[in-house]
């Protein structure tokens, strides 16, 4: 598995670069905001590696939250590579964030390929898209480490959510707290 490029930017396009690495010229897909990243002639990708019956195929990231958002949203049925990278060149992970908590189903149907039908399906899905920035409290891993147990237990999530509002502390705090809260709902 390919989880990073670094190399020498041989050709660039808004929609992919092609990479050279000793030699091997790799062609890495990338958002048009990666893309307007790119500035020097070395360059340094976190990659999304898609593997299928027909294509292997690269997508490289500058920033780590970018990855992230594409990771996430090609785990939603329906979304591919394709409109994963037209989310990521029409919205900033924190944008994304920001429409996904808000709920803004206008929002994303502006990313080419995605509909309402679609638009409404990954804001169901990614109601807990959270981004980690340095902006975020340091309680936010911990909230999100919490959220996941809580998960794995087969609580839902609004029912997490709510449990979980107003709570902090450390991760065996926030899970004792919202199994608690959870047992009166």
């Amino acid at each position: 598995m390919i989880v990073g490029i670094e190399g020498t930017v041989e050709r660039k396009d808004p929609t992919f670069v092609h990479v050279n690495v000793n030699g091997l010229i790799y062609e890495v897909h990338v958002s048009i905001n990666t893309s307007n990243s790119i500035q020097e002639n070395k360059v340094k990708l976190f990659v999304t590696q898609v593997i299928r019956e027909d294509a292997n195929l690269l997508f490289g990231f500058m920033d780590t939250n970018e990855k992230k958002m594409f990771d996430t949203v090609l785990k939603i049925n329906g979304v591919g590579p394709k409109v994963g990278l037209a989310i990521c060149s029409t919205f900033t992970p924190s944008t994304f964030a920001k429409v996904v908590a808000s709920k803004d189903v206008s929002m994303l149907k502006r990313v080419p390929g995605i509909g309402p039908k679609a638009a409404s399906r990954i804001l169901v899905e990614l109601a807990d898209f959270i981004v980690d920035g340095h902006e975020e409290s340091e309680h936010s891993g911990a909230l999100g480490e919490a959220v996941m147990a809580l998960e794995s237990l087969g609580f839902k999530k609004d029912a997490i959510r709510k449990a979980l509002t107003g709570c902090s502390g450390d991760t065996s705090t926030l899970v004792k707290e919202g199994l608690k809260k959870l047992q009166r709902l």
